[in-house]
C-alpha cells in the first residue's frame, strides 16, 4: 500500500498539480490585495466611504446599535450587509482577474496561421503518376491532361 501511494503521490499530474494549487494560493493573496489595497478604496471614496459590513437586521426584534453589540447579546441576526460586501469583493476580484488576464494575452505573441501547402502536381487519369498542374500530357504515358 504504501508503494501504490509513493507511486501515485509522484506521478507527474499530481505533483504538477500541487504546484498549482500552491501558486493560485500565493497569487491569491495578490489578486486579493490588489482588490482591496487598489480598487476598494477609490470605489469607497466614491460610494461615500459606505461600509456595508455594519448593516445588519436582529432577528430577535430587539434594537442594537452594532453587529457586535448584537453578537455580543446573542442575537440572531441577517447579516445583508456582509453578503454585499463578499459580492462586492467576488465582482472586484472577477474584474481584477479579467484585467490580468486581458493583459497577459496582450503579451502573448500571436502564432502565424499555419501555412497550407498548395499543392504543385496532380495525378494522371491513366497511369496515376503524378504531373506538373501546368502540364498538358503525361511525363510518364503520354496521354492528354484535362
Amino acid at each position: 500500500m504504501l508503494k501504490e501511494f509513493k507511486d501515485f503521490a509522484l506521478k507527474g499530474n499530481v505533483i504538477d498539480m500541487s504546484v498549482g494549487i500552491i501558486i493560485g494560493a500565493a497569487f491569491g493573496k495578490i489578486v486579493s490585495s490588489f482588490v482591496s489595497d487598489i480598487l476598494t478604496p477609490p470605489l469607497g471614496l466614491l460610494i461615500g466611504r459606505m461600509d456595508f459590513s455594519s448593516m445588519f437586521v436582529s432577528l430577535s426584534g430587539t434594537q442594537y446599535n452594532s453587529l457586535a453589540e448584537a453578537k455580543a447579546a446573542g442575537a440572531a441576526t441577517l447579516n445583508y450587509g456582509m453578503f454585499l460586501n463578499h459580492t462586492l469583493d467576488f465582482v472586484l476580484v472577477a474584474f481584477a482577474l479579467f484585467l490580468l488576464i486581458r493583459w497577459v494575452n496582450r503579451l502573448k505573441k500571436s502564432e502565424p496561421a499555419p501555412v497550407v501547402a498548395v499543392p504543385d502536381t496532380r495525378e494522371c487519369p491513366e497511369c496515376l503518376s503524378p504531373v506538373p498542374l501546368k502540364a498538358r500530357r503525361c511525363a510518364h504515358c503520354a496521354s492528354p491532361l484535362p
